[in-house]
């Protein structure tokens, strides 16, 4: 009786262990879909925004933008325009996990010296937004984009 009851005790615990080792191989399993479905996101992130074509125009768009906005404008007014659309589409090219590499200054080395205000820093957001907008970029992947840009804040804007 004893040895079946140790019998029973320990087929009980192989059980256990066996399902508790299922359910972490599939709680895992799922983690890392999830895990490769964000980095697929994420690498689809430069296709869904219509890739160098789509940049080129979010970038044009941008350009207006500014162009037409008296409070943003004049930290443009003697930029070269040729200079900072390549730079800006490469920029973005990269940020959005596109085929490019960005080779330019840094943000910090950019825009040290402009005395960016918060106002002007948020402003230029919502141009970009206006951008996006026009560019015919969905929702969805202009809050990715705008997540991918805003660790750059603190290089840009200086409290």
């Amino acid at each position: 009786m004893k040895a079946q009851s140790t019998f029973l005790i320990n087929h009980k615990s192989y059980i256990l262990r066996t399902l508790l080792i299922l359910t972490m191989l599939v709680t895992f399993q799922g983690c890392a879909n999830k895990l490769d479905m964000a980095k697929s996101q994420q690498y689809k992130l430069y296709e869904k925004v219509g890739g160098a074509k789509g940049i080129e125009t979010l970038t044009e768009n941008f350009i207006k933008e500014i162009v037409n906005d008296p409070q943003i404008f004049p930290y443009f007014a003697k930029t070269n325009v040729t200079h900072f659309r390549q730079g800006f589409q490469q920029h973005l090219c990269a940020t959005l996990d596109g085929p490019c590499e960005y080779k330019g200054d840094t943000m910090e080395d950019i825009h040290t010296g402009m005395n960016i205000s918060e106002s002007d820093f948020n402003r230029t957001v919502e141009l970009l937004i206006n951008a996006m907008d026009a560019s015919g970029i969905d929702y969805r992947e202009q809050n990715l984009i705008l997540a991918k840009l805003a660790p750059m804040r603190g290089q840009i804007y200086k409290r």
